[in-house]
C-alpha cells in the first residue's frame, strides 16, 4: 500500500523518537511538521522536518507539555494528524480530547482507553475483570499518606510505591522498612505531581527476583487485536530500562522455547487491550518471578509506542516480512485494517537495544550536560542506531541540557541468535565515539559482559545491587601524552601574540620554570609533565581537543573507554586550595562546609531553615533535573545557612547551603 494517508502529520515530540517518526512519515509521502522549544532550535528533528513550529521556552511545561501550544501549532501547520511519540503528551487524555475538539486525528488510542490505563488503580481493576492477573496491593486514590502508612502492613514489606498516573518508573520507590515509608511517600508525591500533574499513589507487593516482560500489541478499529511477541526489559536502573531484548531470554531458555508461556502472556495482553476497546500500538507490562516463571502479574499498559520498540521490529515477521511500527500506527489511525491475524505473526533471530545516556556512571549516574563535540555512530551488519544527534555534521551537534531526559541515542544489534546479537552489540558500543558530554557507553559494555547477563539470568534489581563502577585509569605515560596535547593548544594561542608576557609556556620573569600541568580526571587531580614526543609515547590513544570552545579539556579514548581530562586553571587551583583550607578547619573527617548540587536543576524541596543545627548526613534539599530528584546532604555537623528556595533554578555545582561547623572536639 503506497497511497497517501494524511497530507500533513505534526510530530509532538523531540529527540531520537521525533527523528524516527519523521523519517517514517516522510517515507510514506506525508509532510512532516516538527515542534521545538528554545533549547531545540538547532535540533536534528527540527532540521529534518518539512516545517518546524516554535512552542515556547526551554522548560517542558512551557513548551512540549503545553497542550494549547501544541494544538495551535498543529492548526497553523494544517496537520490532519498528530503523532505524540513517547513521553510528554503521548498518554495524556486531555491532549487527545483537545485534538479531537480541533478535528485533528490523534495517532494513538481512543480517549476512553487513555483514561482507563492512565490511572494505574483503575487499570488494575479493569484488566483483573478480564482474566488478567494483577499484583496484590492497596489501590485507593482517596487515601492520604497517613492512611497508606497505617494500611501498609496489609501489603507487607518490602513494598513498592507507584504513582497512579504516568509511567517510565518515575516516582516509583522500593521501601524495605516501615520507618522509611513516610519520607518515601512524600518524595514520590512530589515527583508524581511534577512529572504527571497527579500525586495519587498506590502500594504494591514487591516481587522478589522479578523479571520485566512486556508484550507488544496492535489493534485496529475493525476488531482485530494481535500481539507481536514479547520483550525482556529486566536490566533496569532505578526502574529505568537500560538494555532490552527480544525475544525474552527467560522464555527462550524453557524446554519448549517459551511457546506456551508466550501464548499465555500474549493472550493476557490481548485481553487487557480488549478490556478498554484499544486501538493502535500499545505495550502490556508484566512482572514474572524468576523463581516461578509460570506466574506473572500485570503491571501497567503503556498506551503508546515504547522506547524499546526497535528490538521487536528487528525480530517480528508478518508473513515473513519485517514491520515498521510507526507505519502501522499511521495506517490504523487513518482507519485502515491491520491486514493480518495472529496466525501470520512469527519470530526470526534476536535483537538487543542499549540506551545511550548522557550521564556519569562513575559518579552516581549523574546526568551530564554540555555541548556535544563528536558523534560517530557505529556501523556494520546487524547494527541500527536511532539518535537525536547528527551522524555526519560534527560541527553542528546540539547541546545536551538539563531540561529533558538524558537519553540521546539507542544502539540496536541483531543476529541469528542471542550470542551473535550480543557480540554485535559489544562491537557497536566499542566503536561509538561521543565526546563533549560524559556517557554510559563503557559501562554498558561492562554490564553486557557480565556472566549473568551473557547467560540471560536477568532481574530488575541486579543493576541496583551491583558494586559502584569506575572506568580503568589512564597511566602516567598516557596522561603525559594528553598533557602534551593540551600544552599545544596554549602554544598555538600564544603564537598569535608577541612578547614574553604573553607566552603560555613555562617562562617566568622570576624563578625557575615549572612545566608540570595539573590535570583532573574523574574527580582526581594529577601533576603531569607533558611528554616530549606524544606521537611516539602513546599511539594507541585517541585524543580529541576542541581548542575553540573548551581549550582546557581533552576527550581521550582507548579500547572503547572515554575519559574527560581537564587542565585546571589558576583560578580553579586557587578555589581548590581554599576548599582544602576550609576542610582543614572543620572537625577531623568532615567534608566540605558547602553543600552543592552536582548538576543543574530546579530546587523542589528544602528541608531545613537558616539557623538550624544539622548533623552530618542531614537531608538539606532536593534538586530535580532530567526527571530525577537528587538529594543534597550536609557533610558535617553545624549550623546551616540556606541559600535557595523551592522553585529556584540552580546551576551545576551551585552552593545550596553552607555549614558553620561545630568546634572540633577532643
Amino acid at each position: 500500500m503506497t497511497e497517501k494517508l494524511f497530507d500533513t502529520v505534526l510530530v509532538a515530540n523531540r529527540g531520537e523518537i521525533a527523528v524516527r517518526v519523521i523519517q517514517t512519515v516522510q517515507r510514506l509521502g506525508i509532510r512532516a511538521v516538527a515542534v521545538y522549544s528554545d533549547a531545540d532550535v538547532q535540533a536534528r528533528h527540527v532540521r529534518l522536518a518539512d516545517e518546524a513550529v516554535r512552542l515556547g521556552p526551554a522548560p517542558a511545561r512551557e513548551s512540549y507539555l503545553d497542550i494549547d501550544a501544541v494544538v495551535d501549532a498543529a492548526r497553523r501547520a494544517g496537520a490532519q494528524a498528530v503523532h505524540p511519540g513517547y513521553g510528554f503528551l503521548s498518554e495524556n487524555a486531555d491532549f487527545a480530547r483537545a485534538l479531537e475538539a480541533a478535528g485533528i486525528v490523534f495517532i494513538g488510542p481512543p480517549v476512553a482507553s487513555l483514561d482507563a490505563m492512565a490511572d494505574k488503580i483503575r487499570a488494575k481493576e479493569t484488566v483483573s475483570a478480564h482474566q488478567v492477573p494483577v499484583v496484590p496491593g492497596i489501590a485507593d486514590p482517596n487515601l492520604s499518606d497517613e492512611q497508606l502508612v497505617a494500611q501498609a502492613d496489609e501489603v507487607g514489606f518490602p513494598l513498592l510505591i507507584k504513582p497512579s498516573a504516568g509511567g517510565g518508573g518515575k516516582g516509583m520507590v522500593a521501601v524495605h522498612a516501615a520507618a522509611d515509608l513516610p519520607a518515601a511517600l512524600a518524595s514520590a508525591r512530589r515527583t508524581a505531581a511534577s512529572a504527571f500533574g497527579d500525586d495519587t499513589l498506590l502500594l504494591e507487593r514487591l516481587i522478589t527476583s522479578p523479571r520485566h516482560i512486556e508484550v507488544q500489541v496492535f489493534a485496529d478499529a475493525h476488531g482485530t487485536v494481535v500481539h507481536l511477541a514479547e520483550r525482556e526489559c529486566s536490566l533496569q536502573r532505578r526502574h529505568q530500562k537500560v538494555i532490552e531484548e527480544a525475544p525474552a531470554p527467560l522464555l527462550s531458555a524453557m524446554d519448549d522455547g517459551g511457546g506456551a508461556l508466550r501464548a499465555r502472556l500474549g493472550q493476557a495482553a490481548v485481553n487487557a487491550a480488549r478490556s478498554v476497546g484499544y486501538v493502535g500500538a500499545g505495550t502490556v507490562e508484566f512482572l514474572v518471578s524468576d523463581d516461578r516463571p509460570d506466574e506473572f502479574f500485570f503491571m501497567e499498559m503503556n498506551t503508546r509506542l515504547q522506547v524499546e520498540h526497535p528490538v521487536s521490529e528487528e525480530v517480528v515477521r508478518v508473513r515473513g516480512r519485517r514491520q515498521d511500527f510507526v507505519e502501522l500506527q499511521v495506517r490504523v489511525a487513518a482507519g485502515q485494517e491491520l491486514g493480518f491475524t495472529q496466525d501470520d505473526v512469527g519470530l526470526e533471530g534476536h535483537a538487543l537495544e542499549a540506551r545511550v545516556y548522557a550521564e556519569d556512571p562513575a559518579n552516581g549516574f549523574l546526568p551530564s550536560t554540555g555541548q556535544v563535540l563528536t558523534w560517530e555512530p557505529p556501523r556494520g551488519e546487524g547494527v541500527r542506531v536511532d539518535a537525536m544527534l547528527f551522524p555526519d555534521t560534527p560541527d553542528e551537534q546540539p547541546a545536551i541540557t538539563g531540561f529533558y531526559d538524558p537519553m540521546i541515542a539507542k544502539i540496536i544489534a541483531c543476529g541469528v541468535d542471542r550470542t551473535e546479537a550480543m557480540q554485535r552489540l559489544d562491537g557497536a558500543l566499542a566503536t561509538t565515539v561521543l565526546t563533549g558530554v560524559t556517557a554510559n557507553l563503557a559501562w554498558l559494555r561492562d554490564l553486557a559482559a557480565l556472566p549473568a547477563v551473557r547467560q540471560g539470568a536477568l532481574t530488575t534489581t541486579m543493576i541496583d545491587e551491583m558494586d559502584a563502577w569506575s572506568p580503568p585509569a589512564l597511566s602516567a605515560a598516557q596522561l603525559a601524552v594528553v598533557a602534551a596535547r593540551l600544552a599545544e593548544v596554549d602554544r598555538s594561542a600564544s603564537s598569535e601574540r608577541v612578547g614574553a608576557w604573553h607566552a603560555a609556556d613555562a617562562w617566568r620573569a622570576v624563578g625557575a620554570p615549572s612545566p608540570a600541568l595539573t590535570l583532573e580526571v574523574g574527580g582526581e587531580t594529577h601533576s603531569v609533565v607533558p611528554a616530549d614526543d606524544p606521537d611516539v609515547a602513546a599511539s594507541d590513544l585517541d585524543v580529541r581537543l576542541d581548542a575553540r570552545r573548551d581549550p582546557r579539556t581533552a576527550w581521550v579514548r582507548r579500547d572503547g573507554v572515554t575519559w574527560r581530562v581537564h587542565r585546571l586553571s589558576r583560578s580553579e587551583l586557587l578555589s581548590a586550595a581554599r576548599a582544602a583550607a576550609a576542610a582543614r578547619r572543620a572537625p577531623d573527617g568532615a567534608g566540605s562546609p558547602e553543600a552543592r548540587t552536582p548538576m543543574p536543576g530546579t530546587v523542589v524541596a528544602v528541608h531545613v531553615a537558616t539557623g538550624d543545627r544539622v548533623e552530618a548526613g542531614t537531608h538539606l534539599a532536593d534538586v530535580e533535573a532530567m526527571k530525577m530528584e537528587h538529594p543534597v546532604t550536609a557533610a558535617m555537623a553545624g549550623t546551616v545557612t540556606v541559600h535557595v528556595a523551592v522553585g529556584d533554578s540552580a546551576s551545576a555545582d551551585a552552593v545550596i547551603a553552607t555549614i558553620d561547623p561545630d568546634p572540633a572536639s577532643d
